[in-house]
């Protein structure tokens, strides 16, 4: 069964949504957690530990077929938990997510909670890789290169994204495609420029190659209507 949200800028916004295409790579880092839970807003949530060591993940999309719109996505957050959580409950807290197009960043904002703002975001294909970058008024900002590897098929990942929705602590359920191109992380070339995005990711280590990447065409996904966490 449908639930319709609301409207936003005229356009019902119904659950599930179900996303039919989108290509996807997503990177995984190693970086302190200290470091990592700083970039946390408020008390709710904490990053997933070991030793001190986080889990940043870097996801970089490009949908294709979208209720939302057809849009540049990056996603930069950490593998997360409620704060008294047991050990079994790993989703994730996506800090900041820039996009370059107005609806999805003002649906994801009040539908969701997600840290969406609109930035200058490109990605380009050539030479048998792909470019996924962010400038700020041309001037760059973050660059992520890889080889475009061939995928033998997507394998379906259930999990659950927080949020802060008008302040209360928020969970969106989905179950999303992963793609199946494993990268070479001496393939990956992460460079980084200038403001406030750098600098954050900068105070995580990076630019360095990731742990592992992966990199898959035509996924879909579905997010749920979420809920406050009580």
């Amino acid at each position: 069964m449908s639930t319709v949200w609301g409207e936003i800028q005229g356009r019902a916004i119904e659950f599930p949504m179900e996303v039919a295409d989108f290509d996807a790579a997503t990177l995984m880092f190693t970086v302190p957690a200290a470091a990592a839970q700083a970039l946390l807003p408020g008390e709710t949530f904490e990053v997933v530990a070991d030793d001190d060591r986080a889990t940043l993940v870097m996801a970089l999309c490009d949908y294709h077929d979208n209720p939302w719109g057809d849009y540049l996505e990056i996603n930069l957050g950490f593998l997360a938990r409620p704060v008294g959580a047991g050990a079994d409950v790993v989703g994730s807290f996506v800090y900041r997510m820039p996009v370059d197009q107005a609806f999805t960043c003002q649906a994801g904002n009040e539908v969701m909670g997600f840290p969406k703002t609109v930035e200058e975001l490109s990605v380009v294909h050539a030479d048998g890789r792909v470019t996924f970058a962010m400038t700020d008024g041309g001037a760059p900002v973050l660059s992520v290169s890889f080889p475009e590897v061939a995928a033998a098929g997507p394998s379906r990942v259930e999990t659950s994204s927080y949020s802060y929705l008008g302040g209360v602590a928020y969970e969106t359920p989905l179950a999303m495609d992963m793609g199946s191109g494993l990268l070479d992380p001496a393939d990956v070339v992460v460079e980084l420029g200038a403001g406030v995005v750098a600098d954050e990711l900068r105070s995580l280590g990076l630019p360095k190659a990731p742990d592992v990447g992966t990199w898959g065409t035509g996924l879909t996904a579905t997010f749920q209507l979420g809920h406050p966490l009580v």
